[in-house]
């Protein structure tokens, strides 16, 4: 990769568009994983319900011995990476390339989207209800309303629920002549990116390249997902041998993980127009 040395560069960098983190609403961290790779997660089912019967030795009906089902959840993302910025071109770059900017760029555009994007993909890969249909600035705000039903009728609180829209999606549903807006926007919002709610529901515009394919939105409950950030950890070595200048590391031990008890929290709507 070339390197642009400057006989005279502005001092303020020209820094690409970058986003904080917007799946915080998406996912929990319930579940400990500190001191361990895998943790096990048991469900139990529950009992039928019977007849009482007035006679008899089983009178409640026949009893069953409650079994148990376990879900293992594996930690796979360990990710790093590392540059290095020589003490001479951080002189003749007019000291453009300050290690400390160079990392938090590194984080803020590289680290958080792929974090982000894995997490979705997690989600979509695991949820409970999957629909394909095509949307249009007609029928999106019905699309929507059909999701936060599905969620209902499987008994999940729209309390701790969040939408997730694409760019083209949130067009869609504010040109719809059905749609009316919900809730107001302050300015101490808790849900990074959110811009405004439907029905209560926070919703967060998201770029189609954090969906997997064809994805227009995605309703889910953050107490489906866990995504636990086991390590996080960045360093910048000041002349480490060998180098005149700096080394900078990274590395991000995360994984994300949809609860088999939960999977019905999550409703995804994919466009079949694509």
């Amino acid at each position: 990769m070339s390197i642009n040395y400057a006989s005279k560069y502005a001092q303020k960098i020209d820094e690409k568009f970058a986003r904080e983190s917007v799946t915080s609403a998406a996912v929990n961290n319930d579940y400990d994983f500190v001191g361990v790779k895998t943790v096990n997660i048991y469900t139990v089912p529950t009992a039928d319900m019977n007849d009482y019967t007035a006679s008899g030795t089983s009178r409640y009906g026949t009893p069953a011995e409650l079994e148990n089902n376990v879900q293992e959840l594996t930690m796979s993302k360990d990710r790093s990476f590392t540059f290095t910025i020589d003490r001479g071109t951080f002189n003749d770059t007019q000291m453009a390339n300050a290690a400390g900017a160079a990392l938090q760029r590194q984080i803020r555009e590289v680290v958080v989207p792929e974090i982000d994007k894995y997490r979705f993909e997690k989600i979509c890969a695991g949820a409970g209800k999957v629909t394909t249909g095509d949307v249009s600035k007609e029928n999106a705000y019905d699309a929507f309303l059909t999701g936060t039903a599905e969620l209902i009728e499987n008994n999940v609180p729209l309390a701790g629920c969040a939408a997730f829209v694409s760019s083209n999606f949130y067009k869609l549903i504010k040109e719809d002549a059905s749609f009316i807006r919900n809730g107001d926007m302050s300015q101490d919002m808790l849900v990074k990116g959110q811009v405004g709610s439907v029905d209560g529901i926070p919703v967060i515009v998201v770029p189609k390249s954090y969906f997997p394919e064809n994805v227009e939105f995605i309703i889910t409950n953050k107490a489906a997902t866990t995504a636990p950030v086991k390590l996080s950890e960045y360093k910048i070595h000041d002349n480490p041998p060998g180098i005149n200048g700096w080394l900078i590391e990274g590395r991000v031990y995360y994984d994300a993980f949809v609860l088999d008890n939960k999977k019905t929290a999550i409703y995804v709507f994919k466009n079949s127009a694509e």
